[in-house]
């Protein structure tokens, strides 16, 4: 079996940076072991699948180590080959996964991400977390992901984290974000998930999910930029919608191949 492959640098304009992501069209679903496999193999944080039935994009995500519920980077990726290498005919992609009907359309050379909003609460911090955080927070949130409120942005830059405590607690299929206001955009972030392959994930579009209703509220601003923090570093355009959340972000193609199975 022959499958086409598409890599793909997702919140960014620039090769080698952003957020990779692979992308693996199918005309039906391969079974799941297979999809992790791929996912595996290809050693990026995130692997697409979907499958194109008329109008609706069935859509799934796998990190090499197992099935995702939310994904933002490697959805813009999936949007972005649709878009800029497959000609979809429509102008807005409507994608039907596991976290609902997800729309993307491209306006500006933007493509815009409309997901849930999942505004975090108060909550406790396991020990082996705080533990592992050469700097403690200020406040302990959490939606799907922990949220963690530090005070400055060198903060966040410095953060190190003691990967055996962090290791030792499983919150699947969350992680833990750490954020403060930013320098030069109104927040930054970064992304770290424990028991994971890929310890820091280089930009996260589903964490924004919580990110963007926080600072929103925090801020007082609907329309926000935000900066994720990892060696690899992204932009993400964000917007509060009330129960929904716009996030925005370019991509470049880096690879256009096949694989065979």
């Amino acid at each position: 079996m022959t499958l086409d492959i598409y890599q793909i640098d997702s919140f960014t304009n620039e090769t080698f940076c952003g957020n990779p992501a692979c992308v693996v069209p199918l005309r039906e679903w391969l079974p799941d072991d297979i999809l992790l496999k791929i996912a595996k193999e290809n050693a990026v944080p995130e692997t697409a699948f979907f499958i194109i039935e008329n109008r609706n994009v069935k859509l799934r995500w796998f990190t090499p180590d197992i099935e995702m519920d939310l994904c933002g980077h490697a959805t813009l990726a999936a949007a972005h080959v649709l878009f800029s290498i497959l000609n979809y005919p429509n102008k807005k992609i409507e994608f039907s996964t596991i976290s609902g009907i997800l729309n993307v359309s491209l306006e500006n050379n933007i493509y815009l991400l409309d997901f849930p909003s999942r505004m975090p609460v108060l909550a406790y911090l396991p020990e082996a977390i705080v533990n592992s955080l050469s700097i403690k927070p200020i406040e302990v949130l959490k939606a799907r992901d922990y949220v963690l409120i530090y005070n400055s942005q060198k903060d966040i830059e410095n953060i190190v984290i003691d990967r055996i405590l962090f290791d030792s607690i499983n919150i699947s299929p969350g992680g833990v974000i750490v954020t403060s206001k930013g320098n030069d955009s109104d927040f930054v972030s970064r992304f770290f998930t424990p028991q994971a392959t890929i310890l820091e994930d280089p930009v996260t579009g589903s964490a924004h999910c919580s990110l963007i209703p926080y600072w929103s509220k925090l801020l007082g601003k609907q329309i926000m930029t935000a900066q994720q923090l990892s060696q690899r570093g992204g932009i993400l355009y964000c917007e509060n919608k009330g129960d929904r959340v716009l996030i925005g972000g370019t991509a470049k193609t880096f690879l256009i191949g096949q694989i065979m199975i």
